[in-house]
């Protein structure tokens, strides 16, 4: 259920996303995720990034904390819908 993307999609749009950015059938443990580094470059200072899952944030726990910590430098918040983060 959770590898279903119109979930994920849908669970997006019901949290109020406005653009939502996807690499459908890239492998999280792959290093390049073309999507993601779009997405990780798109929000300003004041935005929310929303994901559906933290494991579709990151490699590992890791990168995800990287990732958050970046997000955070930048004043740009941080939310996952499963997690309820």
């Amino acid at each position: 259920v959770d590898q279903n993307p119109q979930l994920q999609l849908d669970a997006l749009q019901e949290a109020g996303a406005t653009r939502i950015f996807t690499d459908h059938g890239v492998s999280g443990s792959t290093a390049s995720r073309p999507n993601l580094d779009q997405c990780l470059d798109h929000p300003r200072e004041g935005d929310v990034l929303t994901v559906w899952k933290l494991d579709r944030l990151g490699r590992n726990t890791r990168h995800v904390l990287k990732v958050v910590d970046g997000l955070t430098s930048r004043g740009i918040g941080f939310r996952s819908i499963t997690e309820g983060l």
